[in-house]
């Protein structure tokens, strides 16, 4: 109950009671409302400010969490260049090298992607800072997987032109000589067996009975073959491609025709003493580019690295040559 008050009339020297009006009242209700509205308001914003919800304190959980696992992926992202960076090494200096190709130009593999707007969606994430920097890491990873993959496309490619190349290189000698007891003259300056001067000798010469097997030497075409009495006598030349050719002459007779393909080791013919010979041999020649060049260097499918010594030994012997 509220307290009555009372108020001194000092004209009569007595008090009388004060009645308050229901608008009074009313208004007075009204103030306590207000002050005390104001107040919890004031409370309100203090504690929010002192202290989190349940909700926010839930959120912000998840954001320390979401944060941590972005870190971790960072960690593994840095492991995932690292092993980039070591593919990119041997495929630049081991693979390509291999196959005798150019390493992949560093702008190529730094290529940009996106455009400017690429992470404008993730501007207003309150870590996007690390969001956007993340983002484009993985962008620039799957950029070089990319370009990657197209190199091991182009090796591949290059893997099976390289079998086809090592199928046609002339690798083994062109008759049988497993003691190396058929080389004769080899490459360089020798006494010529009818001129009796030194003259250069472009080939190497090996000894056997007339009608001895003689094998192509790679893969090719019969790109020539020649009947004469003369110079090289009956002779072949084998087109490899790749640039290399073989030339196999004084011949006694022939086992293929012009424009036959042939396969290494096949019989194209047989040891003669035709054209301007001494006796019974095969003369062979190796042309690369036009340019004949030393055929000891093309035996490496037949010899051991004592045979090839040895072979170098007979062949580098100084006397006359048999053609």
């Amino acid at each position: 109950m509220g307290k009555i008050k009372y108020k001194f009339n000092p004209e009569s020297l007595s008090y009388y009671k004060i009645e308050s009006s229901f608008r009074q009242k009313a208004l007075k209700v009204l103030a306590y409302f207000i002050v005390f509205a104001v107040n919890a308001t004031i409370g309100y914003f203090i504690y929010s400010a002192t202290f989190d919800s349940p909700k926010e304190k839930g959120l912000k959980r998840q954001i320390s969490e979401m944060n941590l696992n972005i870190e971790l992926f960072n960690k593994e992202l840095d492991k995932i260049e690292a092993v980039m960076g070591d593919i990119q090494q041997r495929d630049d200096n081991i693979y390509r090298t291999i196959f005798e190709a150019e390493p992949l130009n560093y702008t190529v593999r730094e290529a940009g992607f996106g455009g400017t707007f690429r992470y404008k969606d993730l501007e207003n994430l309150d870590n996007a800072k690390m969001v956007i920097s993340t983002a484009k890491r993985l962008d620039v990873i799957k950029s070089k997987l990319v370009i990657q993959s197209k190199s091991y496309d182009e090796l591949m490619k290059m893997a099976i032109s390289k079998e086809k190349m090592n199928a046609c290189t002339p690798s083994i000698q062109p008759i049988s000589n497993k003691n190396l007891e058929r080389t004769a003259s080899g490459w360089g300056y020798r006494i010529h067996p009818i001129y009796k001067i030194k003259k250069f000798h472009y080939g190497i010469d090996f000894t056997a009975p007339t009608n001895t097997e003689i094998y192509a030497t790679g893969d090719g075409t019969i790109e020539k073959v020649e009947s004469s009495h003369r110079g090289y006598g009956n002779s072949i030349i084998v087109n490899h491609g790749y640039g290399l050719k073989t030339l196999y002459a004084h011949m006694d007779h022939f086992n293929v025709k012009q424009g036959q393909k042939v396969k290494r080791g096949q019989v194209i013919g047989y040891v003669g003493n035709t054209g301007l010979s001494t006796a019974p041999h095969l003369h062979y020649e190796v042309i690369h580019k036009g340019e004949k060049v030393n055929p000891i260097n093309y035996f490496f499918n037949d010899l051991t690295a004592n045979e090839f010594d040895r072979m170098i030994e007979l062949s580098m012997r100084p006397g006359q040559s048999f053609d």
